[in-house]
């Protein structure tokens, strides 16, 4: 490795362009090296880089590092099995893969390769979040009994058809929003216990899902009750945690505020996230490969794939499978 983490970014969507390039290129110890991607003219604004059509192409380089992937999720395993195959470190968007056996065959190839593979949920570095956890483990709302989210909107899928294509994106918001609430439930409580739902598409009559409503056992006998809706006019971004002594409440998740209520009255705190919100993901993935610590990852590919695994448990039950 160079002085500099080379990154190829597999994707040029929208989130990549307003997020993952303006990161890597903001991380004083990366470079981005290169895309892949089927149209090379969506790589003209970055003239330095390089651009590939397949990601077998890219993974060939010998200078290439870390390969960032914000492919639709349907490709994702492809990609990063490619990749870490090649030798290359990987963090991907999330969800992890479109099935639980992709997610799988993801973190075998990691383990067989030596490579470091991390899921890009960046809600895990919200300083919010981490000091939310720091109060429940501090007994400050005594024992948590309920989790609860909700995420709703109505939002224009232009340049995005893609996330309303099951054989793509896998699911509508129950792939595309739930998971970063699911995962968040999972970082305060750990690995779920067993799940359960409902999916309905009412509204908008789309082919995936409009509307998704998650049902976790969680340890410590937490309830975590995820509601999320591509068929809301009124836009709602709801995150809190309920104990047996008060309450955490991060209305609204992406936010600055956190108030805590108890017995003792209530406060708040004001703990913005980072302005660019997949930067402190981005460093701290830099953070693990330079130091060759996957421990140190905010979220390491064994516990994506715990996401994954919950929204397979909902779609199972809602098909009647066990």
């Amino acid at each position: 490795m160079t002085d500099k983490v080379h990154w190829v970014l597999a994707g040029i969507g929208d989130i990549a362009r307003k997020r993952v390039i303006p990161a890597i290129l903001a991380e004083p110890r990366s470079r981005l090296y290169g895309f892949v991607t089927r149209d090379p003219l969506k790589a003209r604004e970055y003239p330095s880089a390089r651009a590939w059509a397949t990601i077998e192409e890219a993974v060939a380089d010998p200078e290439v590092d870390v390969v960032y992937i914000a492919l639709p999720v349907a490709m994702h395993a492809g990609a990063a099995i490619a990749a870490l195959r090649a030798g290359k470190h990987v963090l991907c968007e999330k969800p992890m893969a479109i099935n639980v056996a992709g997610g799988e065959r993801m973190l075998a190839e990691a383990r067989s390769s030596g490579r470091i593979l991390g899921i890009s949920y960046y809600r895990r570095l919200y300083p919010k979040l981490v000091r939310a956890r720091q109060m429940i483990s501090e007994g400050a709302i005594g024992q948590p009994v309920l989790a609860e989210a909700n995420c709703h909107g109505w939002p224009d899928l232009a340049g995005r058809e893609w996330l309303a294509d099951p054989a793509m994106a896998g699911g509508g918001p129950l792939y595309d929003v739930a998971s970063h609430r699911i995962d968040a439930m999972q970082f305060l409580f750990g690995k779920f216990e067993r799940a359960c739902g409902l999916l309905s598409s009412a509204v908008r009559r789309m082919a995936v899902e409009d509307a998704a409503t998650v049902v976790m056992e969680l340890p410590g006998g937490v309830h975590g009750v995820v509601d999320v809706r591509w068929n809301s006019r009124i836009d709602r971004d709801q995150f809190r945690i309920l104990g047996v002594e008060g309450e955490i409440s991060l209305d609204p998740m992406n936010g600055p505020q956190l108030r805590l209520v108890n017995r003792n009255g209530s406060r708040a705190e004001l703990l913005p996230p980072h302005a660019n919100l997949h930067y402190p993901v981005v460093q701290n993935f830099v953070d693990a490969v330079l130091a060759g610590d996957p421990t140190s990852l905010a979220c390491p590919g064994e516990q994506g794939l715990w996401t994954d695994q919950v929204i397979e448990q909902v779609v199972r039950a809602r098909a009647g499978r066990p």
